[in-house]
């Protein structure tokens, strides 16, 4: 049955009827994909769940005031001292303000401050179904009011209106900017590897067709089944399902030219390809899908929809790749190889390559390679200890310091840091004093206005001392909701948008707590179905952890020392282990089942150097491809895609050069057939007619592939 399968893609009509089917399917897709972005909820308070406290608040307050707006705080500012005429243009502002579409309320100011060299107005602006984009557009309006005639006074928009507008330009209105910058590393990488001017043109056009029915199915979702889209998932999507499906490719096409060599015919060729390379590929893809599903257990909402959303990524790339890739690979012929063609009958020459030498070198003192490798891992891994991932005030979310980072920087040093963003708490009327009073006393609260009580609710507006979206911010909230909380029959709650960090940081919490147990156990599973034994899923999941623990420590250490960043999201620990594990156990999936493979044959031990030896430069090809891709989130100015970026890119180097080559390598020819217990392939020898000396696990050299 398998072979079956994997020879309807390739056969002489099976293959125009899979371009076929693929080119009706992406009629359609090219017009619902371009739609994703209306689909997308950016506003943080939309990712939380149903039942945080922030969320309450939002539901109760809206009945006694409009809750669905946010403050765009304006700041006028001259070194030399705001003069009356400067305050004279800053109440005309206002006016012209009210102009603009969505700006709605009332506004608060302008007001001089204290030492006469700043002005503040605080403008309220709805958050309509344009999600940031439709801030952006209000702040440029903002803007274009406030700089004329300046005379030299400078005007910036901060608050969260102007972090919502600084962050829609950080993505620079769309993945467009990114989808160039992975397409071109991935087709660098590509030349690199096959040297053929040629050949890249098929995996960059399968991967783009995958990519466009992906962002459609996912619009679909987003649109008509609930499911949660933002920026930060629109940009994975991309460099996921650019490096997985291209590293598909890579297995694929590395098979598919072994076997031309074998056969005459490409179709006879391809269909073997497929069915020796299949399940890798599938098993993979598998692993990676599963992982991400897995992420729909999370309560924190941008977290649940990327999983889902990044799980059909890779299965519509994994399914490109089997049926499209392979069609249009045979549909070519072999001058797609140009200008290095296979020829069938051709004997691959006897080469020592750099993967033979490592394995020999390996094979000498297996154990003590591997225990040092360790070693140095464990090493490596401290660094995580010193991780701040305890999320980013607004302003140090970007690499770059935009205006409404230059902003709240003159706004703090002027007026109350805390002023013009409050902290709503929504109370029983009967108990708004004794609420008022308990909000009042708590360190951080610089001042309480008098409720508004309507319906037998309040609703109390209290001002920070500190900056909103800092650190002191949401400690004060904290001890706010303690205070609240403790006044009897009050049913008091505290939101606003420093609550709404809070209770993300704390969804986060809960999420890696919750996910990442149930991630291993579930990558786990698949490798002992996949594999049939328990040793080596066992060994291999301990390698894959040991991995990510060195690369989290060492991306802890460049985040803080080299980067000079001020820390992390707090989603960002759960989303690195996630991708480095479900794409770490890839390399070493394509690694094992071709040495098991070869076990059959040859023994474990020499089936661990034929496994490295014909594996080796094609894992790293997609090694290094995956890392290009993750690489490029590099080119956004927000810390985040900085961070994940790094971290998942240098993760995947490690497992590609040291981890799969020669830890894994070294552990599987001192462990031999124990490899594979309780299998029946544990009860074959490891040699090859040849016996082995236990001590060092030394075998035969192995040359070629």
């Amino acid at each position: 049955m398998l072979r079956k399968l994997a020879a309807l893609p390739s056969g002489r009509v099976g293959k125009w009827v899979v371009i076929a089917l693929w080119a009706v399917v992406l009629v359609p897709a090219l017009m619902l994909a371009g739609k994703l972005g209306e689909a997308e909820e950016n506003d943080n308070s939309a990712w939380l769940p149903a039942n945080a406290e922030a969320t309450a608040v939002v539901e109760r307050a809206q009945k006694l005031m409009p809750t669905d707006s946010v403050p765009a705080i304006v700041i006028y500012e001259r070194s030399g001292g705001v003069t009356d005429a400067d305050l004279a243009k800053a109440g005309a502002d206002v006016q012209a303000f009210q102009d603009i579409d969505n700006v709605v309320g009332p506004a608060q100011g302008p007001v001089r401050s204290q030492d006469g060299k700043a002005i503040q107005t605080v403008i309220q602006v709805h958050k309509d179904k344009t999600g940031w984009e439709g801030l952006g557009k209000v702040v440029d309006a903002m803007a274009e009011v406030g700089e004329k005639d300046a005379d030299g006074l400078n005007f910036y928009v901060t608050g969260p209106a102007g972090y919502g507008a600084d962050s829609i330009k950080a993505f620079g209105g769309g993945d467009s900017a990114l989808t160039t910058i992975t397409a071109l590393v991935v087709v660098a990488i590509l030349l690199l590897t096959y040297r053929s001017p040629v050949l890249p043109l098929l995996p960059l056009i399968t991967v783009g067709v995958a990519l466009t029915v992906a962002q459609a199915l996912i619009y679909l979702l987003a649109k008509d089944a609930g499911l949660v889209v933002n920026k930060q998932t629109s940009f994975i999507l991309v460099v996921l399902i650019f490096g997985a499906a291209t590293d598909y490719a890579l297995l694929l096409i590395s098979r598919y030219r072994e076997e031309l060599a074998r056969h005459e015919d490409r179709h006879e060729a391809m269909a073997e390809a497929l069915y020796r390379a299949g399940p890798a590929i599938v098993a993979s893809a598998a692993t990676v899908a599963i992982s991400l599903m897995l992420l729909m257990l999370a309560v924190l909402n941008s977290t649940k929809g990327m999983g889902p959303a990044c799980a059909i990524g890779v299965l519509v790339g994994l399914l490109a790749m089997v049926t499209l890739m392979p069609a249009l690979l045979v549909a070519c012929g072999r001058w797609i190889f140009w200008p290095s063609k296979p020829v069938h009958g051709a004997v691959a020459e006897e080469k020592e390559t750099i993967w033979t030498r490592i394995g020999n070198a390996i094979s000498g003192r297996p154990r003590l390679v591997w225990v040092g490798t360790v070693a140095v891992l464990g090493l490596m891994s401290l660094g995580a200890l010193g991780l701040d991932a305890n999320g980013l005030s607004n302003k140090d979310q970007f690499t770059n310091k935009p205006q409404m980072a230059v902003g709240e920087e003159i706004r703090t040093e002027h007026f109350p840091a805390g002023s013009g963003d409050p902290v709503y708490v929504v109370a029983k009327a009967e108990a708004a004093d004794e609420v008022r009073t308990a909000l009042a006393g708590v360190a951080g609260v610089s001042s309480v206005a008098d409720p508004v009580v309507k319906g037998g609710e309040a609703v109390l507006l209290a001002q920070l001392a500190d900056e909103p979206s800092s650190e002191g911010a949401m400690r004060t909230v904290e001890r706010a909701r303690d205070a609240v909380h403790g006044v009897d029959g009050a049913n008091a709650q505290v939101g606003g948008s420093t609550a709404i960090m809070v209770d993300t940081q704390n969804a986060a919490a809960r999420d890696s707590k919750v996910i990442i147990p149930i991630v291993l156990l579930a990558v786990l599973l698949i490798l002992g179905v996949l594999l049939r034994a328990v040793v080596a899923p066992l060994l291999l999941m301990g390698t894959v952890l040991l991995s990510f623990g060195a690369a989290l420590g060492v991306s802890s250490l460049v985040f803080e020392h080299i980067f000079g960043l001020a820390g992390a999201e707090s989603s960002f620990p759960l989303l690195a282990f996630v991708f480095l594990v479900a794409l770490g156990i890839d390399y070493n999936i394509f690694l094992v089942t071709r040495v098991r493979e070869d076990a059959l044959r040859l023994g474990t031990r020499r089936a661990a150097l034929t496994g490295l030896s014909s594996t080796g430069g094609v894992i790293t090809s997609a090694g290094v491809v995956l890392a290009g891709t993750f690489a490029a989130m590099a080119s956004l100015p927000l810390v985040f895609a900085v961070e994940l970026g790094f971290a998942v890119a240098f993760g995947v180097l490690l497992d590609t050069l040291v981890v799969r080559s020669v830890l894994v390598t070294a552990l599987t020819l001192d462990v031999g057939r124990w490899m594979w217990w309780p299998s029946k392939l544990f009860r074959r020898s490891d040699g090859l007619g040849q016996p082995e000396t236990e001590e060092s696990g030394k075998v035969p050299a192995y040359s070629g592939s």
